[in-house]
């Protein structure tokens, strides 16, 4: 396989020089180049036709998210970007995600440069082969109206893209929608930031969840990440799980783990997976599926990054691929009482 090209922008040659060497030696990575603000990183572009760019947020001369925006709209490529882990830099690092930025990692405290873009190797040559759309060519959706609630729970697991996504698809919800929980790949620091986005974005109630929350109708209930992994308990009223357990999959919190919590009440399950790297998820979704949860993956079309998706379509966990336009539609078919058998009646419906 030939090597990707990988352009470096960042205004801290430090930052610059540990990416630098945190990738050499890597045979499926070569650094083409450097820049220290956006308007280096133009003429670098142009020059060295690189398949993949890191950025900085915070820059001279031209913020990063700036750059990114011009970027999207005039030539679009594949970008990781590095951002601070504070809620000032989340923020931003969500912004740029909305704005077409492939996977955001944060920059490295003085305390832990051993562990210092630990994946980003891998990170980058998965974003190097992603399908990279200006984000303004997206349909957005209107909520759906006339939704009845057949008392079936909507269970959503995300990763690389997965911020584009999850707005795509929630924007398709009415505000009675299925109680719905989502684990999204992302650090523990964004995960409130990125709930917060949500909140304004769509019409149903977004908020992390909480200990022992019931599911309620109209609600959507994101994974808070930290030292836990978001689950289900059983019965006929389910509730949040927060799961304190070591990673699975290298994520906390992990697909697989929201999935695989659920089995006792699969047949009031839709479990989906929507674009990301890796497999988390696909095991989970075929234990949801044998047990008879309904199962869907988004199609490869509309993926950033087709690998949990395809992952779940190769071991036959999901029924079908959708395309991420009609994901939100499918999904209200199954979890409304003209999509299948009504079975709100054994529920406690909030």
């Amino acid at each position: 396989m030939e090597a990707k090209r990988v352009l470096i922008v960042d205004d801290s040659s430090t930052i610059r020089q540990l990416i630098r060497n945190r990738l050499a030696g890597d045979r499926r990575l070569v650094v083409v180049g450097e820049a220290s603000d956006p308007y280096e990183a133009r003429e670098q572009i142009k020059l060295l036709c690189p398949d993949v760019m890191t950025l900085d947020v915070e820059m001279p001369r031209m913020n990063g998210l700036d750059f990114l925006e011009k970027l999207m709209r005039l030539r679009p490529m594949p970008v990781v970007m590095i951002s601070t882990e504070t809620q000032r830099g989340s923020t931003a690092a969500l912004e740029a995600l909305s704005l077409g930025a492939v996977e955001c990692v944060g920059k490295p405290n003085a305390d832990r440069l051993p562990e210092t873009f630990l994946n980003l190797a891998d990170l980058l040559v998965a974003a190097a082969d992603a399908n990279i759309r200006d984000p303004r060519s997206r349909i957005a959706s209107k909520p759906a109206t006339g939704f009845r609630w057949n008392g079936r729970y909507v269970l959503i697991g995300s990763s690389t893209g997965g911020v584009d996504a999850l707005e795509t698809l929630l924007s398709g919800y009415p505000e009675n929608c299925p109680p719905t929980l989502i684990t999204q790949h992302m650090p523990e620091s964004f995960l409130a930031s990125f709930a917060k986005r949500l909140s304004s974005r769509i019409a149903p109630s977004m908020s992390l969840a909480h200990p022992d929350a019931p599911l309620l109708q109209g609600h959507v209930y994101l994974a808070p990440g930290g030292d836990y992994h978001l689950g289900v308990t059983g019965g006929e009223a389910p509730r949040c799980r927060l799961i304190e357990a070591e990673k699975r999959n290298g994520h906390r919190p992990s697909v697989d783990v929201l999935f695989e919590s659920a089995v006792t009440i699969a047949p009031r399950v839709v479990s989906v997976l929507l674009t990301g790297m890796g497999r988390d998820g696909a095991e989970g979704m075929g234990r949801l599926r044998s047990a008879g949860a309904h199962c869907l993956a988004q199609d490869q079309a509309t993926s950033v990054v087709f690998g949990m998706p395809r992952a779940a379509l190769e071991i036959g966990a999901a029924e079908r691929a959708v395309p991420l336009g009609r994901m939100s539609d499918e999904i209200l078919k199954l979890c409304g009482r003209a999509g299948g058998d009504e079975i709100s009646s054994q529920l406690r419906v909030g």
